[in-house]
Order: structure tokens, then C-alpha cells, then sequence
């Protein structure tokens, strides 16, 4: 079913989303100090061809102070405008039945596009579930 869903995807939103982050990511590379934005930009376009399936987690090595920083110059430099994009496209998808889970998925990858920095892409079969209290060694009531 995530196959069929991410090819529909593809052809109706994600072809043309990825286009448009790989635009973002070319203006962000052009000095040096964009270069964190443009490999922001790349790793939102890959999730925007193919994201059913694959989730966004908080990354474990990330700098909390630094993600704020990178997130609010971020959604100054390109995020509100990808953002946008998302919203208008996912209701777009959303007027169909059809589109609906793809208009949902739209609306979710718009709150990537606003703050992509402290953020990692996995694969939902890759994570692990762990019960609350036995990650910290504390007993879970």
C-alpha cells in the first residue's frame, strides 16, 4: 500500500515539491554560510519524492541551541514559502477522496519544512518501540 500511495504521490505532488526544494537548496548554496540550508533543503527534497513510510524523529546528535538558531533563520530564508507550498498543494489533494491521505501527509511535511534542523528522516520499519520508563532505567507504573 506504501508503494501505490508514494507512486500516486510522485505524480500528483512530490515530483514537483522535490523540484522546489532542490530550487531552494541552488539559491541557499550560493555563499558559504547557506550551505547548512541547501543540505536541509536536499534532505527535505528526497523525503518530498518518497514520504510514505519513512517518518521525521528528533536526531540524537543534535545541538539544541544551534537547531533553534538554524530552524528561525531557516523559516526566514526558505521555510515559510516551502511551507506554503505544502499547504496549498496537500488542499489541492485533499479535495478528492483519494487525495485526502496524501493531502494529510502534505500538511505533516509542512511542519518539516518549517524547522528541518534537529531532525533526522527514518524508515518507520526501522523504529523500535520502547515502553515508557525502560529507556531511563526507571520502573514504568
Amino acid at each position: 500500500m506504501r508503494f501505490l500511495l508514494n507512486l500516486i504521490w510522485l505524480i500528483l505532488a512530490g515530483l514537483w515539491l522535490a523540484i522546489e526544494y532542490v530550487i531552494a537548496a541552488v539559491l541557499l548554496a550560493i555563499t558559504v554560510v547557506g550551505l547548512p540550508f541547501a543540505k536541509q533543503a536536499l534532505k527535505l527534497a528526497g523525503y518530498a519524492l518518497w514520504p510514505f513510510g519513512r517518518t521525521l524523529i528528533p536526531s540524537a546528535a543534535r545541538s539544541v541551541s544551534l537547531s533553534v538558531v538554524g530552524n528561525v533563520l531557516w523559516f526566514v530564508l526558505a521555510g515559510w514559502w516551502l511551507a506554503l507550498s505544502h499547504l496549498v498543494t496537500g488542499c489541492l489533494l485533499c479535495l478528492t477522496i483519494i487525495g485526502i491521505p496524501l493531502g494529510v501527509a502534505d500538511f505533516k511535511m509542512a511542519g518539516a519544512a518549517l524547522a528541518p534542523f534537529g531532525k533526522q528522516i527514518v524508515r518507520k520499519k526501522d523504529l523500535v518501540y520502547v515502553p515508557m520508563g525502560t529507556a531511563t532505567g526507571t520502573p514504568s507504573a
